[in-house]
């Protein structure tokens, strides 16, 4: 058994930790949830293991507490099985503090913005990892 990936954010240092684990990141948009009672975002995604030297995929998931609001641009909810790939997470101060916004960035220009009172996020793995043949490709522009 290896040893699962488990992060929690409070600061926006913290954050910066969470979107390197988490940079290239698959998720079906179906797996995108927003409980409105809870004020939690939570996702499952496919996490490709770049800390390690073989190329690995790991199912984790991601929660976001104390989300006030959601808004998304560039994502299409109308087939929940279609994938997006996660690129960054992103921190904007808000209005007052400890309030935030953290934007999810992916492939192809969408993004989805959590309204926060403040980082409170948690990531985990929640699976052994899976070799793949396929690493991510990252095109020098």
């Amino acid at each position: 058994m290896s040893k699962r990936l488990k992060l929690k954010a409070e600061t926006a240092d913290d954050l910066t930790i969470l979107s390197s684990a988490l940079q290239d990141a698959i998720v079906r948009v179906g797996e995108i949830k927003y409980d409105s009672k809870s004020r939690a975002v939570t996702l499952r995604l496919s996490r490709f293991t770049h800390e390690k030297e073989i190329p690995q995929r790991v199912l984790c998931g991601l929660r976001f507490d104390g989300i006030l609001s959601v808004s998304a641009r560039g994502i299409d909810r109308a087939d929940p099985e279609a994938f997006a790939v996660l690129i960054a997470l992103h921190h904007e101060e808000g209005e007052t503090v400890p309030e935030c916004d953290v934007v999810l960035i992916f492939a192809g220009g969408g993004e989805i913005k959590l309204k926060a009172e403040c980082i409170d996020v948690i990531l985990a793995d929640v699976s052994e990892p899976r070799t793949t043949a396929v690493r991510p490709l990252h095109p020098e522009s």
